[in-house]
């Protein structure tokens, strides 16, 4: 299984690995330029004592980086609609961006990206792509490592693109969330998890799947397998990012009748920016949390002035790249990046 490192743990490696590189080169060129087997002996006496030491530090930084653990949601096989036919994934790096999007998801995964230090709380991690594709890396991956730097278990979701069903394209991927979620409070104790402190976080489509996930959690459409999953599938917080299909393109300030904001909401952090339009325009994040206005339910709301669509983890240079910030913020203000401090509890 790959290693999962940090940029942080990546930069120590690549400086010690530089270090060591450059230790045997000077090493090497004393000894050819030695003259006698006193001086040669000198030098090989010095070389346990620089390289060992980088090797240690080396191992260290390599140690400090647990490797990421996948599994198969659907051990079985994922329900499928009757006649659909898949085709091979694909991941293609995009020439727009230069980032990775993966593609033809049929076999969806779970990967546990764990912290050095976890404090007891996981995040579901849903990337966008419009329910076609998956940007795994900005919307992925790189927030995972983002989420471990906070001492939170990431768990990132592989669900099933492209759409199933036009009408209602997220009907699919919300079993792969729900079972998903499912497993993750199920094993809990297995992650160092707390099962009352699993979120969920998801950008655009995935963003949308967050809150389907946080409002109709248990409205399973498949046979729960107990063996595997737990019957609560219920994040105990979400985070939408610039969630998409939340309002039609034709009338932006009115919520779809199929998302509905009860009572049972879990605590919620929206993060839009104000020039996002259509189908994922910010007035849909804007109406998410006038329903939880209404409801006097927690919630936190960051609407942008400029970002678009999309940007995810990227270093725009924009205020809105600072989104990830405000979400820890959010996320320390309510107990959760604090083990012992118990997390907040729903007004």
């Amino acid at each position: 299984m790959p290693l999962f490192l940090s940029e942080l743990q990546l930069s120590a490696l690549s400086f010690s690995l530089s270090l060591i590189f450059f230790t045997a080169s000077r090493l090497s060129r004393e000894l050819t330029l030695a003259r006698s087997a006193a001086s040669i002996q000198a030098v090989s006496m010095r070389a346990p004592k620089w390289l060992g030491f980088l090797i240690v530090i080396q191992t260290m930084i390599l140690s400090a980086a647990p490797a990421p653990e996948t599994l198969v949601l659907w051990p079985q096989g994922a329900p499928e609609p009757v006649g659909f036919q898949s085709s091979a994934e694909a991941s293609v790096i995009s020439p727009r961006d230069g980032l990775r999007r993966v593609s033809n998801v049929s076999d969806p995964t779970l990967t546990i990206y764990r912290a050095q230090k976890p404090n007891g709380t996981a995040v579901l991690v849903a990337p966008g792509g419009g329910y076609n594709h998956l940007a795994i890396q900005h919307e992925g991956e790189q927030v995972c490592s983002w989420l471990n730097s906070l001492g939170v278990t990431a768990a990132l979701l592989k669900y099933r693109v492209p759409r199933r069903d036009p009408n209602e394209p997220s009907n699919v991927p919300l079993q792969d969330a729900q079972r998903a979620m499912g497993i993750l409070r199920k094993r809990a104790s297995d992650w160092d998890i707390r099962p009352d402190r699993i979120g969920v976080l998801g950008f655009s489509a995935g963003g949308h799947l967050s809150i389907r996930l946080a409002l109709q959690p248990n409205q399973r459409t498949y046979a729960i397998d107990r063996t595997i999953e737990h019957d609560d599938a219920a994040p105990n917080f979400a985070v939408p990012i610039y969630p998409a299909y939340l309002v039609s393109k034709t009338n932006t300030f009115e919520l779809l009748s199929s998302i509905v904001v009860t009572d049972q909401a879990p605590p919620i952090c929206l993060v839009h920016a104000h020039d996002d339009k259509g189908e994922t325009s910010s007035s849909g994040s804007a109406l998410i949390y006038l329903e939880y206005k209404k409801r006097n339910l927690p919630a936190e709301l960051h609407i942008y002035d400029a970002g678009g669509h999309g940007f995810g983890m990227k270093a725009t240079g924009l205020p809105s790249a600072e989104w990830s910030t405000r979400v820890g913020e959010w996320l320390r203000s309510r107990g959760l990046l604090d083990r012992e401090k118990p997390a907040s509890a729903k007004k």
